[in-house]
């Protein structure tokens, strides 16, 4: 766990400036127009600066505000989502907290974040700043309900909330599928790596496709992303929760929205799309306990794993991005019944038929 935390604070900053930097680059091509230029060789070097600039700029507490709570305010919207690294699988053995549950803790902890915003809406005395607080409570609550389902679709077909023995379902095939239990992994157990992308659980079921759908939309939400950046709005409400700020606890608040992109990519990958197991079909077989252990491939294993996982992640985030500059914002009203009067229906139905599904087969 700890080594996983100390491995992602550095990643999730470097990661932040490339992305900011694509989402510019990236808009810019969708409108036709050539985005940052000046600084740098064709302007990679603008978020840099962009940085710099808000470290160096004033640290300013409204006279008004709640001084102590605006200012943890920023720390307790990024420091939940960043715990959440914590609970993720990035190789077969590496990475991964040793949490049978670890899925139900990641999806609280992706919630946890609407407590710091509500404090800094609330703690900034600034009625623009608390209208955003008071968005985001409901849409976060609204869009929990369809994306925990989403999730729960796959926990039926795995029969497991252990994230890291989705992972392994997505890419080995046991003699035994029936008996298969990632507990086993200590037993002498031949395994035939097969697989490839036909592994995966939205391809092994395919109506969990339409349950990624739904996690996708919902994750949307719970990352304040256009068009569901209702929270922010900038050209409704000053930039809801976070007007008052500027500087360096503005950049935290960006930064922790940055990460909350990744934090839902990889859990959504994790889930449906194969986590860290190749597209590619496997050849060959092994012991579980060797394969589960990492010892039958040196450090290659790993670093494929980490490369397959962060690079289905990262087309994730490409596709957020997509999102954002392609449609409009919502209205409240919109947003709302879009969760309730939709995706939360489907994805019920979705829920019955994967329980259907599995009880038959």
């Amino acid at each position: 766990m700890l080594s996983t935390i100390y491995f992602m604070l550095p990643f999730l900053v470097l990661y932040t400036i490339l992305v900011v930097y694509a989402e510019r680059k990236i808009s810019a091509f969708m409108q036709d127009r050539l985005g940052p230029m000046e600084v740098g060789y064709y302007g990679l070097l603008q978020t840099v600066a962009d940085l710099l600039k808000l470290i160096q700029k004033e640290d300013i507490v409204p006279a008004t505000a709640s001084k102590s709570l605006f200012k943890i305010a920023p720390l307790l919207i990024f420091v939940p989502i960043f715990l959440g690294f914590s609970f993720l699988p990035l190789s077969p053995a590496w990475g991964s907290s040793p949490f049978s549950s670890a899925l139900f803790f990641l999806v609280a902890i992706i919630s946890l974040d609407v407590i710091g915003i509500i404090v800094a809406g609330w703690a900034s005395n600034n009625k623009y700043s608390m209208l955003g607080t008071l968005r985001s409570a409901a849409q976060i609550i609204s869009y929990e309900v369809p994306l925990g389902l989403s999730a729960l679709c796959v926990c039926i077909l795995t029969q497991t909330l252990d994230l890291q023995e989705i992972s392994f379902q997505q890419g080995i095939l046991v003699k035994d599928q029936t008996n298969f239990l990632f507990g086993i992994k200590s037993l002498d157990v031949d395994v035939t790596l097969t697989g490839g992308f036909l592994t995966w659980n939205v391809f092994r079921m395919p109506i969990l496709l339409f349950a990624w759908c739904i996690f996708f939309i919902a994750s949307l939400a719970e990352s304040n992303r256009a068009p569901f950046d209702l929270p922010e709005a900038e050209s409704e409400l000053v930039a809801g929760f976070q007007t008052e700020y500027s500087g360096f606890r503005w950049a935290v608040i960006m930064l922790a929205e940055y990460a909350m992109m990744l934090l839902v990519s990889f859990a959504g990958v994790i889930l449906f799309w194969g986590s860290w197991n190749t597209p590619l079909p496997n050849i060959g077989s092994l012991k579980l306990a060797d394969w589960t252990t990492g010892s039958t491939g040196s450090i290659s294993l790993h670093l494929w794993g980490i490369f397959w996982l962060v690079s289905k992640t990262l087309f994730t985030v490409a596709l957020q991005i997509w999102v954002r500059w392609t449609y409009p914002r919502m209205r409240i009203d919109q947003l709302t019944s879009l969760s309730w009067k939709l995706l939360t229906p489907v994805a019920l139905v979705l829920l019955i038929i994967c329980s259907l599904w599995k009880l038959v087969l």
